[in-house]
């Protein structure tokens, strides 16, 4: 872990855009998937409720932190954007992702569903604001873990989510 923490600084202390930024994390990332002494027995357990995020790393300064996200078979998140730039790989498991795009419909707006994907151990993705609506689910039938990596200091907000989108869509 000592490793994997070290260069996701060396990349954000770069500063570089965003959208660049979330890719080269998710360089740093991608090695490290699937090893299996990368996470505590703890940082393996879900939640019965619903996913379970467990703080692995958030940095002094607050520039990133690291979580693992544990999710049960068929967990899943609303539909979300995020406050900063990302970087995900799937750790164990397989997952879901639906992505979505808000287009102007009249006086307000709708989200249209643009890509379904499936995440399986190793893969890796990164994104910034804007264009990163989507909605995360564990389609499989065993415990699914990824590591997300937030351009922002989850030990002091709580969450990555910016905002949560509703219905009405182009879905039901």
């Amino acid at each position: 872990m000592h490793r994997l923490i070290g260069g996701l600084r060396e990349v954000v202390d770069r500063g570089l855009p965003p959208d660049l930024t979330a890719y080269l994390v998710g360089e740093q990332l991608a090695p490290h998937l699937g090893a299996a002494d990368l996470l505590t027995a703890d940082q393996q357990l879900g939640d019965p409720d619903r996913y379970r995020q467990h703080l692995i790393h958030a940095e002094s300064d607050g520039s990133f932190s690291l979580v693992a996200l544990v999710w049960l078979p068929g967990q899943h998140t609303s539909i979300h954007d995020h406050v900063s730039w990302c970087a995900t790989g799937v750790h164990q498991g397989t997952e879901s992702e639906r992505r979505y795009r808000l287009v102007p419909d009249g006086r307000a707006a709708r989200l249209i569903a643009t890509e379904d994907v499936t995440n399986p151990v190793g893969a890796v993705c990164g994104f910034a604001p804007p264009g990163d609506i989507h909605r995360v689910q564990n389609c499989g039938s065993d415990t699914a873990i990824s590591l997300h990596v937030y351009g922002a200091d989850i030990s002091r907000i709580g969450s990555s989510v910016r905002r949560v989108y509703r219905l009405p869509s182009d879905e039901r």
